[in-house]
């Protein structure tokens, strides 16, 4: 029986992949603060996670191209997950949607939840080798 990282790591393993493109869209937002007409956006984490715990491939998350003609989305990254734009709580006159406070407490709650499947990933795999060496 082989082991993949699905069955070592279990869902954490996705769970961090998630959480480091989630990253990545709200650093963009943070970077374009000042941008006007800059729309903040966010990754639906809970629809896509559900998704991938429902063991459906990203294929399915990805645009259909009912052309050949058609630009295709596959550019990995967040691109191959439906973002959402966030609705402001006090919009700017510029029509900046982004608001910093908020997206610094998403950066940071998004963070914490990376480093917690970390730490689950890296406990499974030190025992693991704890089993390997058979101590």
């Amino acid at each position: 029986m082989p082991l993949t990282a699905d069955k070592i790591f279990g869902i954490h393993a996705q769970a961090m992949m998630l959480r480091s493109q989630r990253a990545e869209v709200l650093a963009a937002n943070l970077a374009n603060a000042d941008t006007p007409g800059y729309k903040a956006r966010d990754v639906d984490f809970s629809q896509v996670f559900a998704t991938q715990k429902g063991r459906q491939s990203l294929a399915s998350l990805q645009l259909k191209r009912s052309s050949s003609s058609h630009i295709s989305s596959d550019r990995g990254g967040a691109e191959n997950f439906p973002l959402r734009y966030r609705n402001p709580m006090q919009p700017s006159l510029d029509g900046n949607t982004v608001e910093t406070q908020v997206e610094q407490a998403a950066f940071t709650d998004n963070a914490l939840r990376y480093q917690a499947s970390l730490r689950f990933a890296e406990g499974k795999a030190r025992t693991l080798l704890t089993a390997i060496r058979g101590e």
